[in-house]
């Protein structure tokens, strides 16, 4: 089993279709060429739910896995979500392959046990939506772990696809 995490911030700029491709490419690239065959995604709005959703598409071709990695109940994480949002939510929740819960209730501190949790899972790759110099993010507090543990990370800010420094 080779596996990879996501991490990335709720709110997306650009073109978010231009993204969808980039990564959909990324992944797959990931399952031929370094036979990665789990995904862990941490459920949140923005990137994690576009990496599901992604994810999801590549396991209709492909013998692959999505894990959600929740940090506490669903009715906790989306109670403050839109109606389509929390629908989207659920419907991929309902899809997942295995889905765990590091909390049973929200409390300060839980998004961070989920992150850690994330990259304690992943091997190989870290695909993250990082806008550098934002440090003070979750984000960049995974992609820290993500590097400390030997993972490469791949950040698809602004288009260009690299590793991060």
């Amino acid at each position: 089993m080779k596996s990879a995490c996501f991490t990335g911030h709720r709110v997306m700029t650009g073109d978010i279709s231009d993204l969808e491709n980039r990564l959909y490419c990324f992944i797959e690239q990931g399952i031929l060429n370094l036979g990665l065959t789990d995904f862990y995604v941490g459920g949140a709005v923005g990137w994690d739910t576009l990496a599901a959703q992604i994810v999801l598409r590549l396991r209709e071709v492909y013998p692959i896995k999505l894990h959600l990695v929740l940090p506490c109940s669903s009715e906790d994480q989306t109670a403050k979500w839109t109606q389509e949002q929390r629908t989207e939510f659920f419907r991929i929740l309902d899809l997942a392959d295995e889905v765990e819960y590091t909390a049973q209730h929200y409390y300060n501190g839980c998004m961070k046990v989920r992150n850690a949790r994330l990259v304690e899972y992943a091997d190989t790759r870290c695909y993250c939506f990082w806008q550098p110099g934002n440090q003070r993010s979750g984000t960049y507090q995974t992609i820290r772990m993500a590097k400390a543990k030997g993972i490469m990370v791949v950040n698809f800010y602004r288009g260009t696809e690299r590793k991060t420094d």
